[in-house]
């Protein structure tokens, strides 16, 4: 009688160890997700004040239209990227963009004097900072989750209800994770 009540205590505790393992793997799923849904925010953000930019530059750099097509062209790509790896391609680009844009920008001294092009660009350089912070946020509990569904004996839970590793949302170019450089 004991031994039979010490199997089954033995296994009520890895059943309860076996749904703790499976609660925290649904909770840093559900976390992974908010994160990206943050990074999601911040990169609207910034996708709609770049149009604001454009056209403030335009009034002053008339024929500087490839440089601002460029702009107004990777900040499409990057909206519709529906990914993270289309998001890291399409950032990578539209970055790009962004430092040509304020190359353009720096050879027009009335345009970097104008309040609206400081306004635009300092709140830009706020936005550079907050997607910053939600892309540590986001790659941390991406790091947590993939520990867990990695992780033995949580790995054997994870299989079992196919939890997957999430992706890391990187930047392949080590100055490419800088903010841009934005000097007016």
């Amino acid at each position: 009688m004991i031994p039979s009540l010490i199997i089954v205590g033995v296994l009520v505790i890895a059943l309860l160890y076996g749904v703790s393992i499976y609660n925290r793997l649904v909770k840093l799923r559900n976390l992974v997700q908010e994160a990206w849904s943050s990074i999601d925010v911040m990169l609207k953000k910034r996708h709609d004040l770049i149009p604001n930019l454009v056209e403030t530059v335009k009034g002053y750099a008339t024929h500087e239209r490839e440089t601002l097509e460029n702009v107004t062209r990777a900040r499409n790509l990057a909206v519709g990227a529906d990914s993270v790896e289309g998001k890291e391609i399409a950032e990578k680009n539209l970055n790009q963009a962004m430092v040509n844009l304020f190359a353009v920008a720096e050879q027009y001294p009335d345009l970097k004097a104008n309040a609206n092009f400081q306004q635009l660009q300092a709140e830009l350089s706020s936005i550079e900072n907050d997607i910053e912070k939600s892309r540590r946020y986001y790659n941390g509990t991406v790091r947590e989750n993939n520990t867990l569904v990695e992780s033995f004996p949580s790995n054997i839970v994870a299989n079992m209800y196919k939890f997957e590793k999430s992706k890391f949302f990187e930047l392949e170019n080590i100055a490419d994770r800088e903010v841009p450089s934005v000097k007016f």
